[in-house]
């Protein structure tokens, strides 16, 4: 009797320790499976939040490459009306001619639409560029936005003062056109001191500009690894 007691408690506690274990096993299971689910999650989310950082940061870029381009494409443009208006002008005062005055005129008033826009433009790309910074931490990529923003800047800079200069050229070429000397002698003088300004700006613009055209670290549809230690 004893030993059949004994023989039933023996399998009595076989049976709960494979129980255990086989309960044991599913936990570990479970928990393994969960911590699984959870890497892999994680894993998505980082993917995801890449992929979101990479869009953004390539759209926000190439918006702001647009406007910049145009504004580039609109302020040669400019510079083309510009030269004519300064070579009617001077023809006008040579020949003392009223036609030519009114060529000069009409030259400098588009040149002086073609800046005011080229400027508007100039200035819609940089929010671009400050907008694309967020969504990147690579160094040489921060760098390169940073000469863009500033490219920017120097963009507004010469063609307000190119806008000036156009703005001093017709006024002089209507009192030519009246014949009143003194203050075409003056607005010149004006003209003189505002082109001088902007050679001095356009320095700094060829600078930014021979930055951008020469920057070999940069790929605007991806983000590469950042090289600096």
């Amino acid at each position: 009797m004893a030993r059949e007691f004994t023989r039933n408690m023996f399998i009595m506690l076989v049976s709960i320790m494979i129980g255990v274990v086989i309960i044991t096993f599913f936990i570990g299971d479970i928990i393994n499976r969960s911590q699984i689910e959870t890497i892999t999650t994680q894993h998505v989310t980082e993917i995801v939040d890449i992929n979101s950082r990479n869009e953004n940061f390539t759209n926000y870029h190439l918006q702001g490459a647009v406007k910049m381009d145009s504004a580039r494409e609109v302020r040669e443009m400019g510079n083309y009306h510009f030269d004519f208006a300064l070579f009617w002008f001077n023809n006008a005062l040579a020949n003392q001619s009223k036609n030519l005055t009114t060529l000069c005129i009409d030259n400098c008033t588009q040149a002086m639409e073609k800046y005011l826009s080229s400027y508007e433009n100039f200035g819609k790309s940089r929010p671009y560029f400050i907008a694309a910074m967020n969504y990147t931490n690579n160094s040489k990529y921060l760098e390169i936005l940073g000469y863009y923003i500033g490219f920017a800047g120097a963009g507004q800079n010469i063609t307000m003062l190119r806008y000036n200069a156009s703005e001093y050229l017709r006024q002089a070429a209507e009192n030519l056109s009246f014949g009143n000397m003194d203050l075409v002698t003056l607005l010149m003088d004006n003209f003189t001191y505002v082109e001088e300004m902007y050679q001095e700006a356009l320095q700094q613009y060829q600078e930014y500009r021979y930055q951008i055209d020469g920057y070999i670290f940069f790929s605007t549809i991806r983000e590469i690894p950042d090289i600096e230690g």
